[in-house]
């Protein structure tokens, strides 16, 4: 969406309606922001008169929009919707007039021609360049954030990752072959976690953990007692985020629940078996049956435990996964 976006910004004399302008970036500055608003009671009387649609379906309307717009930004910024910092304008339609918001966008926009055209060209291609960088580096994973400056780029990683030297010469190496590249460099940001693990003949933990159970409490907590033994694990709370983080980041072992809203444990463990048979994955499950135990073994579950698991039985258990895989590692 953002390359599109970049080429379209790249044509001039555009609008984005609606939350697709969030997507340039600020270091573009020859676009206007602007958030429009008004207080609900007027949103909902132009719903009804405009649209004709009951008072009843326009507030429905009204919570869905907000909801998206919110999670947009939020996914974005990590800020609400209608923050102001994150516009130029803000417009509030129940106390301007429509000529008064027109000739208020309009002074802003003589300001922005006053910008040179070298100025320009050189934002749309640094804004064109980050859009490649970002779709090349989604192959590698999420928490990558670029930003592009005379097309040098620097990339930060914010995110827990292992063997930095290793991960940082691949994003180079990625970035590298995009056309019109002059630099990479990459940088840690500030949700970069390097691991303490101590890895040696007679102890040595998994690349990659992930932890897979809707209930957020336990699963945090069972997170940072692993953490507390030396084991680095990332979380997923329901069985979509783990198949989509298993498709994009490296992982060898899974603790999964088996029951959990939509996609449960028994198909994600189906299809991670089908499609990552390398990956070994430790059923971890308090609702469980010696009939859910045989099944989940036949679909090829390293191990079966049962809730609530000795947090030493739970280690021992990966450390034994891991050992399965570096042995077939050997092998190979």
């Amino acid at each position: 969406m953002k390359k599109t976006v970049s080429e379209f910004v790249g044509k001039g004399s555009c609008i984005y309606y609606g939350n697709t302008g969030h997507l340039v970036p600020e270091e573009v500055t020859h676009v206007i922001k602007v958030l429009i608003i008004s207080n609900k009671e007027q949103r909902i009387e132009n719903g009804m008169k405009n649209f004709d649609l009951s008072k009843k379906d326009v507030i429905k309307n009204i919570e869905t929009s907000d909801k998206y717009a919110f999670l947009w930004t939020n996914f974005l910024f990590g800020k609400k919707a209608w923050n102001k910092s994150l516009y130029d304008i803000v417009i509030p339609t129940d106390k301007l007039e429509a000529e008064e918001s027109i000739s208020l966008i309009s002074k802003h926009l003589e300001e922005l021609l006053l910008n040179k055209e070298d100025l320009i060209i050189n934002e749309i291609f640094d804004f064109k360049l980050a859009a490649d960088a970002e779709i090349a580096l989604s192959k590698i994973g999420q928490g990558l954030l670029v930003k592009v400056s005379g097309g040098n780029i620097v990339v930060t990683i914010d995110k827990k990752v292992l063997m930095l030297n290793k991960f940082q010469q691949k994003i180079i190496n990625t970035v590298q072959q995009i056309p019109n590249v002059k630099s990479v460099k990459t940088e840690i940001g500030k949700n970069y976690y390097k691991s303490d693990i101590i890895h040696n003949y007679e102890f040595e933990t998994p690349l990659r953990i992930l932890l897979v159970d809707d209930e957020k409490e336990f699963v945090q907590t069972l997170s940072e007692r692993l953490r507390m033994r030396q084991f680095t694990s990332e979380i997923a709370y329901n069985g979509q985020e783990a198949l989509d983080f298993t498709e994009n980041e490296e992982t060898e072992v899974i603790v999964l629940d088996l029951k959990m809203p939509g996609i449960d444990g028994f198909e994600v463990l189906e299809k991670i078996k089908k499609n990552k048979p390398e990956i070994e994955v430790i059923i971890l499950t308090g609702h469980g049956s010696e009939k859910d135990k045989e099944a989940c073994l036949d679909l090829g579950a390293f191990a079966y435990l049962q809730k609530p698991a000795d947090i030493d039985l739970i280690s021992e258990t990966m450390k034994k996964a891991y050992r399965k895989i570096e042995a077939r590692k050997q092998m190979a």
